[in-house]
């Protein structure tokens, strides 16, 4: 039993220590296929390089030169959103303070660069945190803190002209609706008057027409009035004329006999004495 025992231990050493040589081996691998990977972007060949670099991780992949590495490499030539994601595995598979601190001040590079300010202050801030007597570091969370209030001023700014131009909108709704409702208003009362006008003018027609029937009416009635002659009996006019054509009568009688008188007077040619 005591012999079962020793051997499980020597086993147990030797597999740990197995493990051991085997990391080794491939952290060295590792940091060879990095070696390669950074000669190959020096002399500007990035393909290579990005495949140099991705060896290094899979051959050891919490080894953080291959993943730091291969970020910076991303970041050089413009490639900020794959940066950005190796530099954060980059803070996860840190070890080091060292580490981390490179890892979130590339961080907060990248995201200044995608005008990412507020994002960026709490990036460098967790550098700092890692390496508080780094001054780069510090500097760089200043410039991140007026980009990011900056940023705060302007989008207030925005907001509160979205706000004065829906307020105008809406006041230029208002008036416009007032406008449609006075217009409105203004054909109603056009049309009333119209209408009052038309009625008026129906009405003065109608009292002229009612006054032309009521003359008719009372001349008709007048006439009605008069007294009419009875069977047998003159009308007054017919008096009328018949005294006229008398009393004509009479003077021409008169004048007649007027005349014969003055036919038999004698005029006298001389002076009595």
């Amino acid at each position: 039993m005591k012999n079962l025992v020793v051997f499980i231990a020597i086993f147990i050493v030797s597999f740990s220590n197995a493990q051991e040589k085997e990391a080794q081996l491939a952290l060295k691998k590792a940091n060879t296929y990095v070696y390669e990977a950074n000669t190959l972007i020096q002399e500007d060949d990035f393909v290579s390089a990005e495949m140099e670099y991705r060896k290094a991780i899979s051959e050891q992949p919490t080894s953080v030169a291959g993943v730091y590495n291969l970020g910076n490499s991303y970041y050089q030539k413009g490639n900020f959103e794959e940066a950005l994601y190796r530099h954060q595995q980059a803070t996860k598979t840190s070890t080091s303070k060292a580490e981390k601190h490179k890892a979130f001040h590339n961080i907060g590079n990248i995201l200044m660069k995608n005008k990412k300010c507020k994002e960026a202050v709490e990036a460098f801030k967790n550098a700092l945190r890692n390496d508080p007597t780094d001054d780069e570091t510090r500097y760089n969370l200043g410039l991140a803190k007026a980009c990011a209030e900056q940023q705060k001023q302007d989008q207030q700014d925005e907001n509160k002209d979205d706000e004065n131009k829906d307020k105008n909108n809406e006041n230029k709704d208002n008036k416009d609706q007032k406008e449609n409702e006075d217009k409105k208003d203004k054909e109603g009362d056009d049309k009333e008057d119209k209408k009052d006008e038309g009625d008026q003018e129906k009405k003065e027609g109608e009292d002229e027409k009612d006054e032309e029937d009521k003359g008719k009416g009372d001349e008709e009635k007048k006439e009605q009035q008069k007294p009419k002659p009875k069977p047998g009996q003159l009308s007054p006019q017919q008096i009328k004329n018949l005294l006229e054509a008398m009393n004509n009568q009479e003077q021409k009688v008169q004048e007649k006999m007027n005349a014969e008188k003055q036919k038999g007077v004698k005029v006298k040619t001389e002076k009595d004495w």
